[in-house]
Order: structure tokens, then C-alpha cells, then sequence
């Protein structure tokens, strides 16, 4: 497992997110404080705080570093 921090901070973002991490089989969870959102649910995602980064937990171990790569413009460091 993987976690990054990533910037959610428009419609847009959000939307082309959700459409990048649906191609992978793997789970996604975001973490904002105490609460744990699966990261493919769009309605999930906008009940969090996007106005500050969000932890991104990767549950894989193999297609990571495509995963990461299609991540980039989410990440932030």
C-alpha cells in the first residue's frame, strides 16, 4: 500500500479523477481525518473537505508505478 497526497479542488478534478482510478481493479481509499471514502465514489468524494490535499491510499502492490504515473497531475508535494 501507497499513500500520496492529492488536490481535489474543482468539479473537473474531481470528475476526470474518479474516470483515471475506475480503470485500475485495485482499491482506493481517501482519508480526511477520521473519515475513510472509497476514492471511486464521486458522491463520497464531495461529502470531504476539498479545500485543503487529501491522503490517497493505493491498496497495490503491482501496476503502481502506472498508477502513480496517471496520478501526477493530482499529487501534489
Amino acid at each position: 500500500m501507497k499513500t500520496v497526497k492529492i488536490s481535489l479542488n474543482s468539479i473537473d478534478k474531481v470528475k476526470s479523477f474518479v474516470n483515471d482510478i475506475t480503470k485500475f481493479d485495485n482499491d482506493f481509499d481517501l482519508v480526511s481525518g477520521r473519515y475513510v471514502i472509497d476514492a471511486k465514489s464521486i458522491m463520497g468524494i464531495f461529502s470531504l473537505d476539498l479545500s485543503k490535499p487529501i491522503d490517497l491510499s493505493i491498496h497495490a502492490e503491482e501496476n503502481l508505478d502506472k498508477i502513480l504515473e496517471i496520478l501526477k497531475p493530482y499529487m501534489v508535494q
